[in-house]
C-alpha cells in the first residue's frame, strides 16, 4: 500500500505540487551543465575561451581586473561574431579605494549629416540595419584605452599583445566560420570586409574552415599603431597614462580616424574626421534601485538598464517565492512587470545629454512603481500595455501627454508595416543576437562588469583600419511620436540594449553580471538575480536556470517591431503551466534553450571567496584562481 504522505501529494493539484517542488529545492541541489569557478585571488569570464585566457594572463602580469577586462574586451572584438573594434562598450566599475560604483560610457553618436530628413529621402522609416549608413562612432577603442589608463595597472602594450597575436592568426571557431557562411552575401557589398571574411573568394568554399589560421593584416597594423603610439610618448619622458592617453589620440584624431572615415565615406557613409576627434568617452554616475536592501546598479538611460530597475521596484513588494519558480502566476506576473517598465523604456529612454531630459527620478521612484503596479491584471495578458505617466513623480507636468495619448494606436504605429522598411534580419535573430559580456574581479576589490557590443559580422569594415563599425544607428526612431527621447539628431547617442550589472550588499560587492543578447538582456539579468535572491540558487545554477522570454515591447532592430503575448518558456514547463498560460491569454512557444548566455561573479560574504558563473549556452568561458 502506498505512504500516506505521498497519497497526500496525489491528491493535490498540479499548481500546488510544483509549488512544493520548487519550495524544496535546496542551494547546491541542482546538477548543472559546467560547474561553479571557485576562486580566491581572481576570476576572468567572457564569451570566448580564448578571450577568458587573455584575461588570466593579465593577472598572470600582476594586473588587476581592469586590466584583465580590457585584454578580454580586445580579443573578443578580434574574434568579429558578437562585436568587433569598430563598436561600442559599456561598463561598471566598483573602486574599491574609493568605494564607488563607476559608470563607463564608450558608445558612438550619429555622425555629421545623420538626420531623419536623410534616412526618410532614402524610403528609410528607420536607419538600416547594416552597412557604412548604419554606423555610429567607434566607442570601443576609447572606451578600453580610457578605463586601462584610469583604473588599470599594466601598459597598453601588456593589455593589447593577446589580441595582436590573434590578429596575426589565430585558429577560428566553428561558430564564426558559420556566422560568417550565413552573412556571405551581404558581406560581398564591401570590398574592405569581402577581403578580411571570405579569404577562399571565387573557390567552391570561400569562408574559412574551422580551426583554419584567421588572419587580419590592416587590423594588426591598426592594433601595432596604437602600441607604438604608446611607445613613442614613453620616450618623450610622457607618464603611463598620457602614454595610454596618446594612443587614444592617434585613433581618434590621427591617421587611423583619417582613414576611417576615408573609408567610411568612399561607401557612402558619413562619418567624419572631425564626428571623430570630437567624440569623447563619458564617465558618469550610474542609477540604481534597491531590492530587500540590496543595491542594484545599472547605466543611465541611454540604455535599456533602468528597465530592470523598474521591474524590481514593481515586484519588490510580491511574494514571489510564494507563487513557485516558474508556475503560471510566477511567469505572468514577470511577463506583466516587464511589459509595464519596457513600454516606459520605449517611450523615455535616450541619450541624457541632449534635450528634453529624461524623467528619470520619476522612473525609479517607488511612488511611482505603486502606482504602475496597479495597473498588472492577475487574471489576463494586457496587448495594449502602455507607457506611463512619470512625471508628478518628480513634481513636474508631463509635456508629452498628447503623444502618449496616441502611442501604439495604428496612425503612430504606420511606419512599422511599410514595405520599404522590410527588416533584413529575422526577428527573433535581432531579438536575440550580439554583444558578449565581460567579468573580472581581483583580490583588492576591483570589479568589472561590461557589455560590449556593435560591429558584429556581417560588419563593415572601413578602410584598411581592420575596424568593423557598429550598425546601432538603427536603434534611433526618426519620429518624435515613437519616442521624443531617442529621435536622431548629429552628436547623439542611440538608445542601446546594453546593460551590465553591479548589485551590493551591506556596502560590498555582491553580484557582477552581464549577458549576452538584444532586446532580451534585462528580461534574463531580472530572471537570473531573482533566481538567486528569491529561490536560493547558487550563481551556476541560476545561470544556466529556465528563463521566459516576452516580446511586447519594442524591438530595437530593424523594423522595431512588437509582438504582444508571444511568451517563450522552457521545454521543462509542465504542460499544465502551459495551458494555464495560454487562459491567461498567451501565445505560448518552448524553447530548450532560454537561459542566456548570462555570466557573473558572486561574492560570497560566508567564506570571502567569488563564485564564478558562466553559461551553458554558447561559448561563455571562464577562469580562476
Amino acid at each position: 500500500m502506498a505512504d500516506p504522505r505521498i497519497r497526500r501529494i496525489l491528491r493535490l493539484t498540479p499548481a500546488i505540487v510544483l509549488l512544493i517542488l520548487a519550495v524544496a529545492v535546496r542551494p547546491g541541489a541542482a546538477r548543472t551543465a559546467k560547474p561553479p569557478l571557485h576562486a580566491r585571488h581572481w576570476l576572468a569570464i567572457t564569451g570566448k575561451p580564448l578571450a577568458a585566457t587573455a584575461g588570466s594572463m593579465m593577472f598572470q602580469k600582476g594586473g588587476n581586473a581592469v586590466d584583465a577586462a580590457c585584454a578580454m574586451l580586445a580579443a573578443t572584438c578580434t574574434m568579429w561574431d558578437t562585436l568587433g573594434w569598430g563598436g561600442e562598450t559599456q561598463a561598471l566599475i566598483w573602486n574599491p579605494k574609493t568605494r564607488q560604483v563607476i559608470a563607463v560610457n564608450a558608445l558612438g553618436v550619429a555622425p555629421t549629416g545623420a538626420t531623419p530628413e536623410l534616412y526618410r529621402s532614402k524610403g528609410m522609416a528607420f536607419p538600416p540595419e547594416f552597412g557604412p549608413l548604419a554606423a555610429v562612432t567607434p566607442g570601443t577603442p576609447g572606451g578600453l584605452l580610457t578605463m586601462l589608463a584610469e583604473y588599470g595597472t599594466l601598459s597598453l602594450a601588456d593589455v593589447l599583445a593577446p589580441s595582436i597575436q590573434m590578429a596575426e592568426g589565430y585558429p577560428i571557431e566553428a561558430q564564426l566560420v558559420s556566422r560568417i557562411e550565413a552573412e556571405k552575401a551581404r558581406i560581398k557589398e564591401w570590398p574592405a570586409s569581402r577581403a578580411v571574411f571570405l579569404p577562399h573568394l571565387g573557390e567552391a568554399r570561400e569562408t574559412p574552415r574551422p580551426g583554419e589560421i584567421f588572419r587580419q593584416t590592416d587590423l594588426l597594423a591598426t592594433l601595432r599603431k596604437l602600441v607604438d603610439a604608446e611607445r613613442q610618448a614613453l620616450a618623450r619622458g610622457k607618464s603611463r597614462k598620457e602614454a595610454i592617453y596618446a594612443a587614444y589620440d592617434r585613433f581618434y584624431k590621427g591617421d587611423i580616424a583619417a582613414e576611417i572615415a576615408r573609408g567610411t565615406q568612399e561607401q557612402g557613409g558619413l562619418i567624419t574626421t572631425e564626428d571623430l576627434a570630437r567624440w569623447q568617452v563619458r564617465i558618469e554616475e550610474p542609477v540604481k534601485t534597491t531590492y530587500k536592501g540590496i543595491e542594484v546598479y545599472k547605466l543611465d538611460t541611454w540604455t535599456q538598464g533602468p528597465a530592470l530597475l523598474q521591474a524590481l521596484n514593481l515586484l519588490e513588494p510580491l511574494d514571489l517565492r510564494g507563487m513557485g519558480l516558474n508556475s503560471a502566476r510566477y511567469v505572468h506576473t514577470l511577463y506583466q512587470a516587464m511589459s509595464l517598465a519596457f513600454a516606459d523604456r520605449d517611450f523615455y529612454y535616450g541619450d541624457p545629454a541632449f534635450p528634453p531630459q529624461e524623467p528619470l527620478a520619476g522612473l525609479l521612484s517607488k511612488a511611482y512603481a505603486d502606482a504602475r503596479r496597479k495597473e498588472m491584471s492577475a487574471e489576463k495578458n494586457d496587448p495594449a500595455v502602455k507607457p506611463g505617466d512619470p512625471y508628478p513623480f518628480e513634481g513636474k507636468q508631463n509635456p508629452y501627454l498628447d503623444l502618449l495619448k496616441s502611442w501604439g494606436t495604428p496612425e503612430e504605429s504606420k511606419t512599422y508595416t511599410q514595405p520599404h522598411n522590410a527588416a533584413l534580419m529575422p526577428f527573433d535573430e535581432s531579438f536575440r543576437i550580439g554583444t558578449t559580456s565581460v567579468l573580472a574581479a581581483d583580490a583588492e576589490g576591483w570589479v568589472v562588469s561590461m557589455t560590449p557590443s556593435g560591429g558584429w559580422v556581417p560588419a563593415f569594415i572601413a578602410g584598411k583600419t581592420g575596424i568593423g563599425l557598429s550598425q546601432r544607428m538603427q536603434s534611433f526612431v526618426l519620429d518624435p511620436a515613437q519616442n521624443p527621447f531617442n529621435v536622431l539628431e548629429p552628436g547623439k547617442r542611440p538608445r542601446v540594449t546594453l546593460t551590465p550589472t553591479l548589485a551590493l550588499k551591506d556596502g560590498k560587492p555582491f553580484l557582477a553580471f552581464a549577458v549576452q543578447g538584444g532586446d532580451t538582456q534585462d528580461q534574463n539579468l531580472l530572471q537570473f538575480f531573482l533566481d538567486m535572491v528569491e529561490f536560493g540558487m547558487t550563481v551556476q545554477e541560476a545561470v544556466e536556470g529556465p528563463n521566459i522570454t516576452s516580446y511586447q515591447m519594442r524591438s530595437s532592430f530593424g523594423e522595431h517591431e512588437s509582438q504582444p503575448g508571444r511568451l517563450t518558456v522552457h521545454t521543462s514547463t509542465p504542460p499544465w503551466v502551459q495551458a494555464e498560460l495560454r487562459k491567461m491569454g498567451y501565445k505560448v512557444e518552448v524553447d530548450e534553450r532560454t537561459s542566456g548566455p548570462i555570466n557573473a561573479i558572486h561574492f560570497d560574504p560566508v567564506t570571502g571567496t567569488m563564485w564564478g558563473g558562466s553559461s551553458d549556452f554558447g561559448e561563455d568561458y571562464g577562469i580562476g584562481w
